[in-house]
């Protein structure tokens, strides 16, 4: 490590140090900045600091809570590990996540699609992990297509990086067949079995990444995720080297079978108390990340028994008796997956749907018209609306059209105060998209209390 790149690390530090320790504030992000002031490539000298190397989690949907399973099971069996468990994804929250402590075994980094272009060429991580692609902050992140040519564009410039990848999805697919014609080493992960779900009605990617012809399916999981094939070029669902079979999932949570190639035929079970089909492929991906990493099955699940989100992902409260459940909604396919969630809840209950435009959120919320809100509209004696944050009236006007007729709130404790002519056993749940998310979570420990 030169003269700039020790100043530039030692700048970092102190920074953590005074804004963690002395300040008590989130330290995830400004050291990072101040460090890469100093030293654009401070990244590639702390890289280092993983002996053993380091697992980089990128996708749409899911990326924060598998980076926290990845570390948590990494850590099960002794490992140091660095992680920006927070979900701070861009390049300054890689290097404030590498900086402060000693050396560790592993760097386990969540990371934002279009900054792997940045983050990759430096750190030339052992493991990418490609969860899923949706459309999703169309004013800054562009097309799928410009998301996907980030991607692989990022994987040239680490060319020993394999690509772990949702061999479900051909949008992560058509990233994996470019990455693999330029050398990348591509395994893949998927469900094995058709879980007999009703298809989503707006899918994400109906035709083919080759030719352009309308994809074939045997099954889908959700979204576009799923067994397809082009009936005209053949383009289809890679082979999977990590599968999930005898899957179930409600809304205590998920179980199933994880079946590797790489070992032959030896599975395991395994099982989580947080729910949904999505949390399937996250788990699933998490699974296969740390297997290669080493990890032992036994250890994976006693990580997945010991883990209790504290990121507001899935996060239960109890405020004066009433259930309130806390989760990031933030494109079409997030919010889907929620509505899926809230319907398989067969209690009379409320929600609370809060969209707010700053910039980490996106401008533009138009993809609010490509929710299923109509799903709703079918249990009105049974589901209380309210919708809240900046483009309230415009999530308003959109259930309107769903046929849903919504009241407005400006906080979850205004949103609980609504239905408190409810009886207390039927729950809330807030779906929030990002910068919603914080707001709700703080109001809420302020309120009540962590229910598990």
């Amino acid at each position: 490590m030169g003269l700039r790149s020790a100043v530039a690390s030692g700048a970092g530090r102190l920074v953590h140090w005074g804004l963690s320790a002395v300040l008590h504030r989130n330290a995830s992000q400004l050291p990072g900045r101040i460090a890469m002031a100093i030293d654009p490539c401070i990244i590639e000298h702390l890289r280092a600091k993983a002996s053993r190397g380091s697992i980089v989690v990128c996708g749409t949907n899911g990326k924060t809570t598998t980076t926290n399973v990845v570390a948590a099971a990494l850590e099960v069996e002794g490992n140091r590990v660095l992680c920006n468990r927070a979900g701070a994804n861009m390049a300054a929250g890689v290097a404030s996540a590498l900086l402060p402590g000693p050396s560790a075994d592993w760097a386990v980094l969540e990371a934002d699609e279009l900054s792997t272009v940045h983050i990759l060429p430096q750190l030339r991580p052992t493991y990418l992990v490609l969860l899923n692609l949706f459309r999703d902050q169309l004013d800054r992140a562009g097309e799928i297509d410009n998301v996907q040519d980030t991607l692989v564009a990022a994987l040239a410039t680490s060319p020993s990086t394999t690509l772990l990848v949702c061999g479900d999805d051909p949008l992560s697919v058509g990233v994996a067949l470019r990455a693999q014609e330029q050398g990348t080493r591509v395994l893949a992960f998927g469900i094995g079995e058709d879980l007999d779900l009703a298809p989503d009605r707006v899918p994400e990617a109906r035709f083919c990444q080759v030719c352009g012809t309308e994809l074939a399916y045997e099954y889908r999981s959700y979204a576009q995720l799923g067994k397809f094939t082009c009936p005209n070029c053949g383009f289809h669902r890679l082979a999977l080297d990590f599968v999930a079979t005898s899957v179930h999932v409600d809304r205590k949570g998920v179980a199933f079978e994880l079946g590797r190639a790489l070992r032959g035929t030896s599975t395991e079970l395994v099982k989580a108390d947080f729910g949904g089909v999505y949390m399937v492929y996250n788990l699933l991906a998490a699974g296969a990340a740390v297997s290669l990493a080493g990890v032992d099955p036994e250890s994976f699940q006693q990580a997945l028994d010991d883990y209790r989100p504290d990121n507001g992902r899935l996060q239960h409260f109890e405020v004066e008796g009433r259930e309130v459940v806390l989760n990031l909604a933030k494109n079409p396919t997030g919010f889907n997956q929620n509505i899926t969630l809230l319907l398989d809840d067969d209690r009379p209950k409320a929600v609370f749907l809060v969209i707010n435009d700053d910039y980490n959120d996106g401008r533009d919320i138009s993809w609010i018209w490509d929710v299923d809100f109509e799903r709703m509209a079918g249990i009105p004696d049974r589901l209380q609306v309210i919708a809240g944050g900046r483009r309230a009236n415009d999530v308003q006007v959109r259930l309107k059209y769903a046929g849903i007729d919504a009241r407005i709130a400006d906080s979850v404790e205004g949103a609980l105060g609504q239905i408190s002519d409810l009886p207390a056993e039927r729950p809330l749940y807030v779906l929030t998209n990002y910068s919603a998310l914080w707001l709700a979570k703080k109001e809420l420990e302020r309120m009540g209390e962590r229910h598990d």
